[in-house]
């Protein structure tokens, strides 16, 4: 269940960027008809030529085994060529391959020391292996080389703000958006650095650019309506709003909050949300109809992206919507629980310790259930809300006391219901600042 915070910090690295084609070799003049035939090449630069038209064919057609195999044949046959090894580099990033992907690109540039679009996408990779210092020298060496370059500012950037030297990283995204005002990443990612600064009206403002890249970046895809897109300028009294999700399930329960300030304006909200969140949402303040993603939509005058909602209304630290307890767990629910808990002895903590194991920076986002259970204070009593637990897990957990309900959480109906025998954070607004900014 991705959040903000997640997206900051997995923002993705623009690719370098598209090189220019090799230059083709001047054509050779007309030989005077006494002149003797031209040597036929080799067959080392026959089977290079061969083996690197295929592998550029796969690799633009996203074949990356089969480009990387055919990068080697070409390798193989001319190992001096740096544009091969480069090229083969980027199909083993695209594998995930990443060592190899950085070997590769060490022998491009080893081969080539000017070649800024190598060093470019080797310090992405570092980055992806956590070599941070290595990453960020990595892009200085392709910023001296092209100076001009908005990819490498941008993506340099990244790696400062992993550093947490968030004036750099600013001033970074700053130089890429001169350069070239049209980059979404850096457009997109520098309203990420800025929202996490707690500065909303540059933050929400620039986040409307992730529609540029939508597909890339994984947030979701661009909707379009007939009807037009509301971003708080239209007053809504008598009108139907059609709020959509977007992004992940965790987005979807943070931003929901908002529905109730649009019925408060005097629209009747429409709220489109991912299937699993129809229960827990059937309590939600502010709606008028509840209705799953894909499900036909009823008429609607206007529409926003749920995500969009904190631009829309303007919102600032000191207006983020606080109503306590907007999320409501069933009662029955709640009540099924305490009769399976019994009586409370000891304060009860709930436990999630891991995200989707897919999610491209989950080792920032997940801690090995072994590693944490020895530092779990003694005077508490643990269950586990983890719904899904991994297998490297499932050994730690069923040797230690913690309570687990694998079979009982069959929705977030029931794992809300769960939760609130636990003890409660401290509040609405603090979860959602801990969201936006480290999120």
């Amino acid at each position: 269940m991705p959040s903000l915070f997640d997206k900051l910090f997995k923002s993705k690295p623009a690719a370098a960027p598209a090189e220019p084609a090799p230059a083709a070799p001047p054509a050779a003049p007309a030989a005077p008809a006494s002149a003797a035939a031209q040597p036929a090449p080799s067959a080392a630069a026959r089977q290079f030529d061969e083996a690197y038209a295929k592998a550029t064919q796969a690799l633009a057609s996203q074949d990356f085994e089969r480009a990387t195999r055919l990068y080697t044949q070409a390798i193989a046959a001319n190992p001096t060529h740096a544009e091969a090894y480069y090229k083969r580099g980027n199909a083993l990033r695209m594998l995930g391959q990443l060592d190899e992907a950085v070997a590769s690109y060490d022998q491009a540039i080893e081969l080539n020391p000017d070649y800024a679009f190598a060093y470019c996408n080797r310090g992405t990779v570092q980055r992806s292996l956590g070599l941070l210092d290595e990453a960020l020298s990595s892009y200085d060496a392709a910023i001296a080389l092209t100076p001009d370059d908005a990819v490498a500012h941008s993506n340099r950037a990244l790696v400062l703000q992993d550093f947490s030297r968030w004036d750099e990283a600013l001033a970074c995204y700053d130089r890429a958006i001169e350069i070239n005002p049209e980059n979404a990443d850096a457009q997109y990612n520098r309203s990420l650095t800025a929202l996490y600064l707690g500065d909303f009206e540059t933050g929400w403002a620039g986040f409307e650019w992730r529609w540029e890249h939508a597909g890339r970046l994984n947030i979701g895809t661009v909707r379009h309506f007939e009807q037009p897109l509301w971003l708080g300028d239209e007053p809504l009294k008598g009108k139907r709003l059609l709020i959509h999700s977007e992004q992940g399930l965790g987005d979807t329960l943070q931003f929901s909050r908002y529905a109730a300030l649009c019925a408060a304006q005097g629209a009747t909200v429409i709220l489109e949300v991912q299937r699993p969140l129809l229960s827990l949402l059937s309590h939600l303040q502010g709606p008028t109809d509840l209705i799953a993603k894909g499900a036909a939509l009823p008429p609607f005058d206007y529409h926003c992206p749920i995500m969009s909602l904190p631009l829309a209304f303007k919102t600032t630290l000191d207006t983020i919507p606080a109503a306590p307890n907007y999320l409501q767990a069933d009662s029955s629910r709640v009540a099924e629980w305490k009769a399976l808990l019994g009586e409370r002895k000891r304060p009860r903590v709930g436990l999630v310790w891991s995200g989707n194991s897919n999610n491209t920076i989950d080792q920032r986002r997940s801690i090995a259930l072994a590693d944490w259970i020895p530092h779990l204070p003694a005077e508490f009593d643990y269950f586990c809300l983890q719904k899904d637990v991994r297998d490297a897990d499932r050994a730690a957990l069923d040797a230690s006391d913690l309570f687990s309900f694998d079979d009982d959480l069959m929705d977030f109906r029931s794992t809300a219901a769960l939760a609130t025998h636990s003890i409660r954070p401290s509040s609405g607004v603090t979860g959602f600042i801990r969201r936006t900014q480290l999120s």
